[in-house]
């Protein structure tokens, strides 16, 4: 069946009351408000694995799906420093709603940086309109994540044609469209935007982990999918700045800004975890009987270690906003390759950091917060559990690597890096 969901009846419409933000100032205030409506469902959301079908539609009416596209074609083109207070934001109230928009934001920039004027043309009004993409990147069963098998193949009458099976779709349920990676005839990577509901997509319900319950990143079949040439990007994961032959040779900062969003949610895991720590030792925590105090919330050992969390959770925050500048400045000069190597590291950094706060504030919240803190119907544990699925989506070891050469020896980060 033509754009088949398993298990779940799906609504692909456009709300048409979408809002067109139109500065950096309305991005981040509306999605302080999205945040506060999504907070108070969280928790059942986790915990009966909802569809947050309702939740992306209230997404699209704040027009932060267009936040990001260039002024020229209508939007605000809000800086880097935006989208990652924007996404610390939402995954601060819930991070599994909050990763969905990452390959949105991200695709809406390929075009931006290497589409063509009539696909940038074509694009940007569909995501003003609150239009989203979803994302069909990643396989299974190769030796590594990069050994993709999904086919773009061009056929004797001229039509190109996909074919293939991807996992970790992230959003691609509930998107109307879905970016795919798939290899050309001369084994190139392209990117392939495809209609969520065009002949061939089947978009499966299959997502089963721990954590991140809400993204429903499952599983997309392409069967003899038909995709027009003009919605395709080509040689997209070769990062740098194209030459007068169509190469890339040079870093650019696309991978770093992907990462930049993975770096927010993790923020945002950490700070929300601090926060419902808080709220518990403030509000049901009892005392232990030695501490001989009223309030749980008066121990000073309790006091102190809620302490060096909050301060540990604000060098997250700094450092994810300290690289969001960075990137802003490497985008201001994008021959500068000092800056771009500054920039990518900086991310590299934050994302390494952030991971492991997010890890350890999610377990420490349970030492200030007591025993009674482990009943499930409280779902302080979903911080945990969403933190430890999230930072899996690639290795802090690589950036500390990364690091580390950069500091001994000043050797950048290799080019095509796309953790960088």
């Amino acid at each position: 069946m033509s754009g088949a969901t398993a298990g779940a009846q799906v609504d692909l419409s456009v709300p048409d009351d979408v809002r067109t933000i139109a500065s950096d100032e309305e991005a981040v205030a509306a999605a302080s408000a999205y945040a506060d409506a999504i907070r108070p469902d969280a928790v059942e959301r986790d915990r009966s694995r909802r569809l947050p079908g309702e939740e992306l539609r209230e997404l699209a009416r704040t027009g932060l799906l267009g936040a990001r596209v260039p002024v020229a074609y209508g939007g605000a083109g809000v800086s880097n420093a935006t989208v990652a207070e924007v996404f610390r934001l939402i995954s601060a109230a819930d991070p599994a709603i909050g990763q969905i928009p990452q390959n949105h934001f991200a695709f809406v920039e390929l075009l931006v940086r290497s589409g063509s004027e009539a696909q940038r043309e074509f694009f940007m009004p569909e995501f003003l309109r609150g239009a989203r993409l979803g994302n069909a990147l990643s396989e299974r069963g190769g030796r590594t994540s990069r050994d993709w098998v999904t086919r773009l193949a061009r056929q004797p009458d001229g039509s190109l044609r996909l074919d293939g099976r991807k996992y970790y779709s992230t959003g691609a349920l509930t998107a109307q469209w879905i970016p795919v990676f798939a290899l050309d005839d001369a084994d190139e990577v392209a990117v392939a935007y495809v209609p969520r509901e065009a002949p061939g997509v089947t978009v499966d319900q299959d997502w089963d982990v721990f954590g991140q319950r809400a993204t429903f990143s499952g599983t997309t079949t392409l069967e003899g999918v038909v995709v027009p040439d003009e919605h395709v990007v080509s040689r997209a994961l070769s990062h740098g700045e194209r030459g007068d032959g169509g190469e890339r040779a040079q870093p650019d900062t696309f991978a770093a800004f992907g990462q930049l969003m993975h770096v927010a949610v993790d923020a945002g895991i950490a700070r929300g975890a601090l926060d419902d720590g808080a709220a518990f030792l403030r509000e049901r925590a009892r005392p232990w009987w030695e501490a001989d105090v009223e309030r749980a919330a008066d121990d000073p050992h309790l006091l102190r270690l809620a302490g060096e969390l909050d301060a540990q959770v604000r060098a997250c925050e700094a450092l994810l906003a300290s690289a969001a500048r960075a990137l802003d400045a490497a985008d201001a000069a994008p021959g500068d390759l000092d800056a771009i190597t500054a920039a990518r590291l900086e991310v590299a950094a934050a994302k390494a950091f952030a991971g492991d706060t997010a890890l350890h504030v999610a377990s420490q919240i349970f030492d200030v917060s007591g025993s009674s803190a482990a009943d499930a119907r409280h779902g302080l544990d979903r911080h945990w559990r969403n933190a430890r699925t999230h930072t899996l989506h690639d290795p802090a070891r690589s950036k500390h690597v990364h690091l580390g050469r950069h500091l001994v020896d000043g050797v950048a980060p290799p080019v095509g890096h796309t953790l960088v």
